[in-house]
């Protein structure tokens, strides 16, 4: 669905993204791990058209979308759920998530608005709960339902997302990536830049590890989750398995 070839991306004279190749398959979820400053936020906005490719080939559904404008992205369906939400504060929630389907509103009957935005609400109750409230009154984690939501109300075949747990509580966390690995079940694809690295592993298919604007590993999520460089990197402590890791994320 997604494929990225030599990818070389950046801000003025600052280079960034240095030659990153990946691809994500339709129903997957893909997760791309790394410190701060590697490079994984960069690397969605210039998949979203954000920010500008200087080098290589971005392809959707087989079709380059190296050089095109973040509007056509989103109506191709890949949609970005940004880092830090960056919901509307002074729209209600159901305006957010009407603002969603922006780039479909002459093609989308109302008949199927309506449906597509119960599907929000089932997905994330709390959310019809708070339809009338004003987004910035939300909490942090209600603000990121909005967010996914709102990307949601898109029509997207692939949902990006950065840093979705940044600054939320655990069971909010938890909340969200059960949302995310339903989505899968739905036949969405997710590309996801996760600094919790077990908790994005725990529910990807595959992953990458990023470092310095490169990609330098690829495997698949239970296989980076057993490498003994990658637990001692990115997540904190050694694991005996996967379920031992399943576990204390249990007692955590």
């Amino acid at each position: 669905m997604l494929r990225i070839r030599n990818l070389h991306a950046g801000y003025e004279n600052l280079l960034v993204i240095k030659g990153a190749s990946l691809h994500v398959n339709p129903g997957e979820i893909v997760t791309i791990i790394g410190a701060n400053g590697a490079g994984k936020t960069t690397l969605l906005q210039t998949l979203a058209g954000l920010v500008r490719p200087r080098e290589g080939e971005i392809s959707f559904d087989k079709t380059s979308i190296t050089a095109l404008p973040a509007e056509r992205i989103v109506g191709m369906g890949c949609v970005l759920v940004p880092e830090g939400r960056q919901v509307f504060g002074t729209l209600t929630v159901e305006e957010n998530l009407f603002l969603g389907s922006y780039s479909r509103r002459r093609s989308l009957p109302r008949e199927e608005y309506r449906r597509e935005l119960g599907d929000v609400y089932r997905l994330f109750p709390r959310l019809e709960e708070r339809s009338g409230q004003l987004a910035g009154t939300l909490s942090g984690g209600e603000q990121q339902m909005l967010a996914i939501g709102r990307a949601l109300m898109a029509g997207p075949r692939l949902i990006m997302l950065d840093e979705p747990s940044m600054g939320l509580a655990p069971i909010i966390v938890k909340t969200i990536f059960e949302v995310l690995a339903r989505l899968r079940d739905m036949g969405k694809t997710i590309l996801l830049v996760e600094q919790n690295a077990k908790a994005a592993l725990r529910i990807a298919d595959r992953g990458y590890v990023m470092e310095t604007g490169q990609i330098i590993l690829e495997e698949s999520a239970a296989e980076l989750l057993n490498n003994k460089d990658v637990q001692r990197a990115y997540l904190g402590k050694e694991y005996k398995s996967i379920a031992d890791l399943g576990e204390q994320g249990e007692r955590q």
